[in-house]
């Protein structure tokens, strides 16, 4: 079932994705395509890839491409981790982590670093991940997270350190900012980083 909140998040990445004109999609976590069939619909997108671990969410997601036209566009979808380096996935233009991150144990953070901003190194990639200010709003209590599956729910200054240190690592620049909504002191229901490659 989808959210406000939800579709605020997919606003935010999409009109990201649509302003850089990428012509080709990395959807890292894509499940059963809640932004990966926005992105089947712009038309600067000529190549579009999905992966994720849910063999399940990647056939409801064939499924809907089947009764989408697409075009002349080159979409694909892999049964694969976000963790693991595959060159493969390397050379496309953008990459999107749309609240995926916080389902990985935080030992697996490096991995997903390394595989994403080492070996397929995108020209921009767009993260989001919630908020735990935020959460408070949301009637979650102090002592739990937003969904079971979560590992981990960081506050804003924490993703940002986080953020910053991964572009400094990889090469990148990196800009964050609150996203779906945004209350005076606990910022957005979500927070998104927007990483891009720095020229060689």
């Amino acid at each position: 079932m989808t959210t406000w909140w939800h579709d605020q998040r997919l606003d935010a990445a999409e009109a990201v994705v649509r302003a850089s004109g990428a012509q080709s999609v990395l959807d890292l976590g894509c499940g059963d395509g809640a932004l990966l069939l926005r992105l089947a619909a712009l038309p600067a997108i000529t190549r579009l890839t999905g992966i994720d671990i849910d063999a399940a969410a990647l056939d409801r997601l064939r499924a809907r491409l089947a009764l989408c036209d697409s075009g002349a566009r080159q979409i694909a979808l892999h049964l694969a981790s976000m963790t693991d380096p595959d060159p493969r996935l390397a050379g496309y233009d953008c990459a999107t982590l749309i609240e995926t991150i916080e389902h990985l144990d935080p030992g697996s953070l490096t991995r997903m670093e390394r595989a994403v901003f080492g070996t397929m190194r995108p020209g921009m990639v767009v993260l989001t991940t919630p908020n735990a200010e935020f959460n408070p709003l949301l009637g979650v209590p102090a002592h739990r997270f937003r969904h079971p599956d979560h590992k981990f729910e960081w506050t804003r200054d924490r993703f940002r350190r986080w953020a910053m240190g991964v572009a400094a690592r990889g090469g990148y620049a990196v800009a964050c900012e609150d996203i779906a909504g945004r209350h005076p002191t606990l910022g957005g229901a979500s927070q998104m980083a927007v990483f891009r490659r720095a020229a060689a």
